[in-house]
């Protein structure tokens, strides 16, 4: 039986390495499609002498390019977007134009070959909901539209939006994951991770910023455990055509991590909080909670959270202690 053949863009960036490395470990060919724009080649430059991986340093943008790339794959995992609120703040054009004109591109070269595409959205999609947890059927609930705070979480539901009109009226696979607060090594804080941000401020011994009054709640998974549910949901018959929540339930407060950082990285930083506004400008506002509801993917794959946070942090530590040739 040939081996399959998986497209991952943006799969320079530290979700799609992680996913590269575990389709490799499933038996897939694997070609990775990033601009470098947030990824790095450094994620995937020790995938490079193994035969059954490639790479292309392109947009995403570029249809001729991604004409032959999606016509040479069985299933095309869809990451290339422009990722993390600051980011997106602060390029607010770009991330419009990658978010909705590079799935455009994905799913209309897509349809030619009928090849199945797994849509990496987010959590960011629930808004200000306050009915927590999130399932995937629940209402959105987005700030205006003069807040460019929003602009991520709108590209990314006409992205959903968009892939499930393909699924609908054209009869393309599709699977779509709200993937949540994911971490692990290769996280960089640069475009406001909370995680890595923590856990380098810790090791350099200076203050661990937390943005707010810390009591807003998040759920942080492995990248491990994530990838692994998105390749068994890439695999199932029976997700096509559906959403699913992807990542932890295990809640915690942002002033505790910050705490549990300083812990286990055994730092004497100080913690102190700063307001949202300076850290994102004028009239930012935060999800005080976001908790997704896990029950559809478990009865879907047997989806299981088997890394807990300390060993999560442990591990981004240890990454970047070895980055830093300590």
């Amino acid at each position: 039986m040939p081996e399959p053949k998986a497209l991952v863009t943006g799969g320079a960036g530290f979700i799609g390495s992680h996913l590269a490395e575990k389709l490799l470990d499933r038996g897939y060919r694997v070609h990775v499609i990033d601009d470098l724009s947030t990824g790095s080649f450094d994620n995937i430059s020790h995938l490079d002498g193994d035969p059954r991986f490639r790479h292309t340093i392109d947009s995403v943008l570029n249809a001729g390019v991604m004409e032959k790339l999606v016509g040479w794959s069985d299933v095309v995992f869809h990451l290339a977007a422009a990722v993390g609120v600051e980011y997106v703040i602060r390029n607010q054009l770009k991330a419009l134009e990658v978010n909705v004109r590079g799935a455009e591109v994905v799913f209309s070269e897509a349809e030619k070959s009928k090849t199945k595409v797994v849509l990496f959205s987010t959590s960011e999609i629930y808004g200000k909901s306050v009915k927590v947890p999130f399932k995937e059927d629940d209402d959105s609930l987005m700030g205006p539209t003069t807040l460019t705070r929003w602009s991520y979480a709108v590209t990314k539901a006409l992205d959903e939006i968009l892939a499930l009109a393909y699924r609908a009226e054209r009869d393309l696979p599709i699977v779509i994951l709200r993937v949540f607060n994911t971490c692990g090594p290769r996280q960089i804080g640069r475009y406001g991770m909370v995680v890595p941000r923590f856990v380098n401020q810790a090791l350099a011994g200076e203050p661990i910023k937390v943005f707010g009054d810390g009591t807003q709640t998040r759920c942080f998974a492995s990248v491990h455990d994530v990838v692994r549910g998105v390749v068994d949901l890439a695999e199932s018959e029976s997700a096509l055509g559906e959403v699913f929540n992807i990542g932890s339930d295990q809640e915690i407060s942002i002033k505790d991590l910050a705490e549990k950082v300083k812990q286990v990285a055994s730092s004497a930083s100080p913690i102190e909080l700063v307001p949202y506004d300076e850290a994102y400008g004028p009239g930012f506002e935060d999800m005080m909670r976001r908790v997704p509801d896990l029950s559809k993917i478990r009865s879907a794959i047997g989806y299981e959270q088997n890394v807990d946070l300390e060993d999560i942090i442990r591990s981004v530590i240890e990454y970047y202690r070895l980055s830093a040739g300590n």
